[in-house]
Order: structure tokens, then sequence, then C-alpha cells
């Protein structure tokens, strides 16, 4: 815990097993209250390895619900035990469990609700192996979020990221798409609702484990963010709210 605040790391896992272990042992675990495994029909033993290094909580999809569909299991457990801060972080290892504590740090201290960690701020991203073509497209994207949602922030494309438990009370995730569009959606929903987010700056690593999508589904993707920021503009002039930026009519 850290100012009496309970900490949930959620990891949404697929085919993970061989960079989990190296994952798990760089999370402080004096700071980590509990830690939530959901994989999502994996074709290895990600469920064996976490059972083996003693994650208590561990979910199997019996079928692959999508990288959107895993992290609406995620934040449902994690709400369900009661945490006051959630951080997801992929277990492949792209992205560094050291920084777990200066992301809690700025939730705990009540100084923003929302914190991403940025392969963008400083030379994280091209020094640890990102793609130029994903480079290029991260910062037209982002660009082109940044003019239509109204922020600055160096990019809206990490999964490395950290929320309070009143964002969830605040915008209803479960409207939001099963795919990868997902991460955008929820972030479009934390603008949408007036909170603030920070970033830190994060190295990041690209290798054979780690996760990647393709060029096609790449594509789909970029075509799927400009949806949603195009969406959040005509939401903001009162031409047409999408149902993600209501307020779950059980929370009214």
């Amino acid at each position: 815990m850290l100012n009496g605040k309970k900490i949930v790391v959620v990891l949404p896992a697929y085919n993970a097993a061989n960079t989990l272990k190296q994952t798990f042992d760089e999370i402080p675990h004096d700071v980590v209250d509990e830690i939530v495994l959901v994989d999502d029909n994996s074709k290895d033993n990600t469920v064996e390895v976490a059972t083996s290094l003693g994650i208590h909580h561990v979910i199997k999809h019996d079928v692959n619900k999508g990288y959107g569909g895993n992290q609406k299991t995620c934040y449902a457990k994690a709400t369900e035990l009661g945490a006051d801060i959630i951080i997801m972080l992929h277990p492949d290892y792209q992205y560094t469990p050291k920084l777990l504590l200066a992301m809690s740090s700025i939730i705990a201290n009540d100084v923003y609700p929302v914190v991403l960690g940025s392969r963008i701020l400083g030379k994280g991203a091209l020094k640890g192996g990102m793609p130029i073509y994903k480079y290029i497209a991260n910062r037209l994207l982002t660009l082109t979020q940044n003019i239509l949602c109204g922020q600055k922030l160096s990019e809206y494309h990490t999964g490395y990221r950290a929320f309070s438990k009143e964002v969830f009370e605040k915008i209803d995730i479960t409207v939001n798409d099963d795919n990868f569009v997902f991460d955008n959606e929820m972030l479009s929903q934390i603008i949408y609702a007036d909170l603030e987010i920070a970033e830190v700056t994060c190295p990041t690593k690209y290798f054979k484990e780690a996760s990647s999508i393709s060029f096609l589904s790449s594509c789909r993707y970029g075509i799927g963010v400009l949806t949603v920021s195009f969406q959040h503009v005509l939401a903001r002039i009162g031409i047409f709210v999408h149902k993600r930026y209501k307020v779950n009519s059980k929370r009214n």
C-alpha cells in the first residue's frame, strides 16, 4: 500500500509463458498488494507459469476475448478486490515493472488520477527497437488525437497505465470494443470526463517474445483510433453522443 491505498497490478496475458517470470520478478512486491493475471486462452503454458510463481488471482478465458475483452476482466477483478489503484502491466516484459512505484505514488498522493508510461517522452521508443513505421504512425495519430481531443499527450498508444478507482466510477468501460482500440476508447472517455492525465518516461523493449500486432491489424487499429477521435469531437459539441460517453445508468 501507499498512503493507505491498495494497489493491484493486472496482467493481461496471451502466450506470455517465456516472459512472465522476468516481469513478475521485477514487480515491487513490498508495495503491490495483489496481482491479477488474466489469460486470454493462450496456446502455451502461461497459466501454469503464473501458478508456479504464486500469483493468487489467475483467470483463464475459455475463448479468446481480445485485448480489450481481457482488460475488462482484469479491471472487474481488481475492482472486486477493492483496489484503490489499478495498474495495467503487460507480462511480455516490453515495459519495465520498475516504474510501478513511481506511477502508484502519483495517484496515491492525489496528484493525478491517471498515469501513462510513455515510450515517446525521451528516446525510449526507437532506442528500444520500435519499428520505424510504428513510430511514425504513433506520432501522426497522436498529433491528430491531441488536436481533436484538446490534449497535449506524448502518446495515446502505450499499454502501461495506472488508474485510481474513481476513474472506473466515472466511465463505463463495458461498452468499449474488445480489441486493440479499447485503449483509445478508454482514454477518450477519461478525457471526456475531464480527468487529468500524467505521463512518465518509460523505456521499452522490442524483441521476439514481446507482443505485437501485424501491419494489417495496425492499419485497422489506426482507422479505429481516428474514428474514436472524431466521435469524441461530435460528443463534445453535442451533435452525437456515443454511448461510451454516457455514465453507466447503474451509477445514475
